[in-house]
């Protein structure tokens, strides 16, 4: 399991896809397999740990020095292993370098692909696509997929969701969550919460370069009261904001290929309300599990509509589509086909 280089895992904090390898490894393990999980400084696993870099690089993220650095080092060790310590399948979280080089190794890979295709991503898929076989996290994702890829699998990121508490009474708060950016919308929420009359909870992380945006969106509005800003949560304090909350609010204004928090929040019991954005067409089931909506009054107006949302019907949804052990089975699936490829046919599997 190649984890990217920039933070442990699992995260303090933000982190999302470092979550995501965390829970698939723990569920590969408890399943009988022998996982190596390549993975930034200070992390921890039931798996076999193997760090590479001498400290991890939060505030790095994207940089190809690390990055580059980070895959070189696990190649070396799985190209040193012993013919009975061969691995059979290297599953790649890492971005973008281990999907270019994956011809220069012989152990197959299995790339998930986290972000978004832009146009310049979708240029160098289309260039590296075939070394690997590739793995979508939404429908919405793929729909930008560049058409020489063909069609692969799509499984969604994976949530324990026995480690989330299910809360079925809930306080008088809305919840954001998520980091300071315009497309991310903290400012659409603040606008939306006000106009709905119920108070907001902001929580979340101010990256590099998103200071200006904070402080000028979002900071004038938090007085302790109708606006709170908790900053970054993590752990049993993350936990009780999801389940607490009458209700994320998403108002996403981009191609989101996934959205952690929606599943996390419905894993607790709480709905999501969300702008019908990328992947949120897919993991809200509008009157079931939250409710679709166009814009800020809209999302205000759904929160009174609430209480025709069961808490247990939105759990339900997460554990019957997005467990862990639903999403670690279909990987398995994928991994034994891949397994059984020669290098040169991967791309086929």
């Amino acid at each position: 399991m190649l984890a990217p280089p920039w933070i442990s895992v699992p995260p303090p904090g933000y982190g999302g896809v470092e979550w995501v390898v965390s829970a698939l490894t723990e569920a590969l393990v408890a399943r009988g397999h022998a996982v190596t999980l390549f993975c930034a400084p200070g992390s921890a696993s039931t798996a076999e740990v193997v760090t590479l870099l001498d400290v991890p690089h939060p505030d790095e993220i994207e940089r190809s020095l690390y990055e580059v650095d980070h895959v070189a080092r696990a190649f070396e060790a799985i190209e040193a292993a012993s013919a009975g310590d061969r691995f059979d399948v290297i599953h790649d979280h890492c971005g973008f370098t281990a999907l270019a080089m994956a011809d220069r190794i012989g152990t197959p890979i299995v790339h998930t692909l986290h972000g978004q295709f832009t146009p310049s991503t979708a240029a160098f898929y289309t260039r590296h696509g075939h070394k690997a076989v590739l793995v979508g996290i939404s429908r919405a994702q793929l729909a930008a997929a560049p058409p020489s890829l063909g069609v692969f699998e799509t499984i969604p990121n994976p949530i324990d969701v026995r480690a989330w508490p299910l809360r079925e009474y809930k306080d008088d708060y809305l919840l954001w969550i998520g980091r300071m950016t315009p497309e991310k919308g903290p400012h659409r929420a603040i606008a939306a919460a006000r106009a709905a009359g119920v108070p907001l909870v902001l929580a979340g992380v101010i990256q590099p370069g998103q200071q200006a945006f904070f402080d000028s969106e979002v900071a004038p509005h938090i007085d302790g009261d109708r606006v709170r800003f908790a900053g970054e949560v993590g752990g049993a304090p993350k936990h009780a904001l999801f389940a607490g909350a009458r209700a994320l609010l998403m108002p996403i204004r981009w191609e989101e290929p996934f959205g952690m928090v929606m599943v996390e929040a419905m894993a607790c019991g709480t709905p999501v309300i969300a702008f019908a954005e990328g992947a949120a067409r897919e993991l809200v089931v509008d009157g079931t599990t939250g409710y679709l909506v166009a814009d800020e009054q809209a999302m205000a107006a759904a929160v009174s509509r609430l209480s025709g949302i069961a808490p247990r019907d939105c759990r339900r949804w997460v554990a019957m589509h997005c467990d862990v052990d639903v999403v670690a089975s279909a990987y398995e699936r994928i991994y034994r086909s891949v397994a059984l490829c020669t290098p040169a046919t991967v791309a086929s599997a």
